[in-house]
């Protein structure tokens, strides 16, 4: 991904930005929340819902209809258009977000079905345990020698040759999917007993006696994981923003003049009154880079204006690091314009940009309150010459690509032909080159990952695996990375263990909880990023494998659990009371904000981003080994 975003306080006089917050508080927001609720009323929305995807053409012809109407008129028309693409993503998501439910709900009941006692599992399979136990270690065997092969037969010519291993450098163990994956294909009853018995048992053989307790526990267990997603899945559509606060006052007179009719209803009226409403308005997307006009004034300021804005002239405030793109925005649109139009604005180092925002805590006008923010999409690759030739060379073909499509098609209606004219138009300026500098691009080998592991006490592992050879090159831990400045970490710690501390005490006296943090957080992040790229350039990788966002959980709850019961063995209770007491000691770390800024450090440089399924169990430099050598041989099964 070579795509980063920037971001820029716009300032301009209170007239210009109480204009502004008008629009987008007074028109665009009401039409957002208007089509999000006609949508969710719609009489096709169960059929959206099963296909996983509302037609944008509906959401287009709902919000032409709407456009004429008050108080929705009188909006520049690059606001409806971004209206009508911020209503089809957040369907899209809350649909995507629906059926991933829907999946965990479908896997954990087949899961469910497949689940019974070492008892059951003899009587099924009219086998002994010891004989289950057999063919379970060697299903094990098997697995971990398939693994094997499929890294040795990458070696390039070095089959024969022994390599020596640590302890970090043994096989990895079983992933679950494997073994469900297996359990699905077999027929034979046996060796279906033997998978179930794996999976139940943490992909490991357990000789000791099972304990029937613990296997109630472990179904119920299961039981209420389905039954939590069933009640999700029940979520209501989604909403949009109060900024008046109008439907909280209505849900709160409801709650105190009314009885409600059931249960779900209270439920309803509840989630109502503690969901917090944003206080500022739905940003606005320019997707088109044209759609932003960049200059510098005699004094050497930066301004931006929009179409169908091009009488506010808004101020550029950023900060040093970001300076060298907005600049950059300036001299591309220059350029073309004394090329007299014979550069391609499809070269810009700017992609699109969203007006938003921020908010602000203090007294006044809320125009004059929060803060308008610009963020920036750039292509890190059209900073030099030869980022830009590669860009060209894409666009060339996709471009011939939608040419032929279109001459396939024969005879082409009005809409057709226009975007037929575009196409040939920017393949006849593509190659008008920008003067732009010249650096190497990175070229880094395929058979080098560094591999990322994050948890609670170690936000972030790292560990260099070469797949060829099937060794780690180099291991650093989130110590190392920081160096000098791992001091930070302790005193993030120490704030959010304080803010955690003084919200308790807020919510006991029923005051205001929302507590900003520091953004000692965002530094370290990166730092830590910044580090973890120079190693990767340092043993010239080809990528760095991040692990899935959505995994995240499961791991820091086996982290905590792994460490409570190896704390204090033998005692349920107690091992919960400390798992309790270690998450409020342990950094509490914004995952995603760190592989954010990891995916825009590589960015910069040119390296690949994977991702990949972080392992549970190990330790932090196993799971970063690990991490690194599943996606090598996803790679691998995906090329065959």
């Amino acid at each position: 991904m070579s795509v980063i975003t920037i971001q820029c306080r716009l300032v301009a006089d209170d007239k210009a930005l109480r204009h502004l917050w008008e629009l987008m508080a007074e028109k665009n927001t009401p039409l957002v929340n208007e089509l999000l609720d006609r949508l969710g009323k719609h009489t096709d929305f169960e059929a959206w819902v099963q296909a996983g995807k509302v037609p944008k053409t509906t959401i287009k012809a709902l919000c032409d209809s709407l456009k004429t109407q008050e108080p929705f008129i009188g909006q520049p028309g690059r606001f409806y258009t971004s209206a009508t693409t911020l209503v089809a993503y957040i369907y899209k998501s809350w649909l995507a977000l629906h059926k991933r439910r829907q999946r965990k709900i479908e896997g954990k009941e087949r899961w469910l079905e497949m689940l019974k006692s070492d008892v059951e599992l003899e009587q099924e399979s009219n086998s002994s345990l010891e004989l289950i136990r057999t063919i379970a270690t060697e299903i094990l065997s098997k697995f971990s020698a398939s693994s094997t092969d499929g890294i040795n037969q990458k070696s390039k010519g070095k089959k024969s040759k022994k390599l020596k291993k640590d302890k970090a450098d043994e096989p990895m163990s079983i992933k679950p999917g494997v073994l469900f994956e297996a359990y699905q294909k077999t027929e034979d009853i046996l060796r279906r007993s033997a998978l179930v018995y794996l999976i139940k048992n943490n992909c490991q053989v357990n000789f000791a006696e099972e304990d029937p307790d613990k296997y109630a526990k472990m179904r119920r267990k299961k039981e209420i994981e389905i039954e939590r997603l069933k009640e999700q899945l029940k979520s209501r559509v989604p909403k949009g923003r109060d900024l008046t606060g109008k439907k909280w006052l209505e849900t709160l007179e409801k709650a105190v003049n009314s009885i409600p009719q059931d249960e779900n209803e209270a439920k309803s009226w509840q989630a109502g009154l503690l969901r917090k409403s944003s206080t500022v308005p739905f940003p606005v997307a320019y997707e088109t880079n044209e759609d932003m006009h960049w200059e510098i004034s005699d004094k050497g300021r930066i301004f931006v204006s929009f179409n169908g804005l091009s009488k506010l002239k808004l101020e550029v405030y950023c900060d040093q690091r970001h300076l060298p793109w907005f600049q950059r925005f300036v001299e591309d649109q220059e350029t073309k314009r004394k090329g007299k139009n014979q550069h391609s604005s499809g070269l810009f180092t700017l992609r699109s940009g969203r007006l938003s925002w921020l908010k602000q805590e203090g007294k006044g006008e809320p125009w004059s309150v929060n803060r308008l923010i610009l963020f920036c999409s750039v292509d890190t690759r059209m900073w030099t010459v030869e980022g830009t030739q590669q860009v060209a060379i894409e666009k060339i073909a996709d471009v011939e690509q939608n040419l032929t499509k279109a001459k396939e098609k024969g005879e082409l209606n009005s809409n057709q032909q226009a975007f037929v004219t575009r196409q040939q138009s920017t393949l006849a300026k593509i190659n008008t080159p920008f003067p732009r500098p010249s650096k190497p691009l990175y070229e880094g080998k395929s058979h080098i990952l560094v591999g990322v592991s994050l948890g609670l006490e170690n936000p972030a592992t790292v560990a260099v695996f070469d797949a060829v050879n099937n060794k780690v090159l180099a291991y650093r831990s989130v110590k190392q990375l920081l160096g000098n400045n791992y001091n930070l970490l302790n005193r993030q710690q120490q704030q959010k263990q304080r803010l955690s501390h003084d919200r308790h005490k807020a919510q006991k006296d029923f005051a205001r909880n929302d507590f900003g943090e520091s953004e000692l957080g965002q530094y370290v992040d990166r730092l830590l990023a910044k580090e973890i790229v120079a190693i990767a350039v340092t043993y010239f990788a080809g990528s760095i494998v991040l692990p899935k966002l959505g995994d995240m959980r499961e791991i820091i709850q086996s982290e905590v659990q792994a460490r409570a019961e190896k704390k204090i063995p033998g005692f349920k209770e107690g091992q919960q009371k400390y798992a309790k007491e270690y998450r409020k000691q342990v950094h509490n770390w914004s995952y995603g904000r760190l592989i954010e800024n990891i995916q825009s450090q590589a960015a910069k440089v040119g390296i690949l981003i994977e991702t990949g399924q972080q392992p549970i169990r190990g330790s932090p430099q196993e799971q970063a080994r690990d991490l690194a050598l599943f996606a090598y041989q996803c790679r691998i099964a995906s090329s065959i």
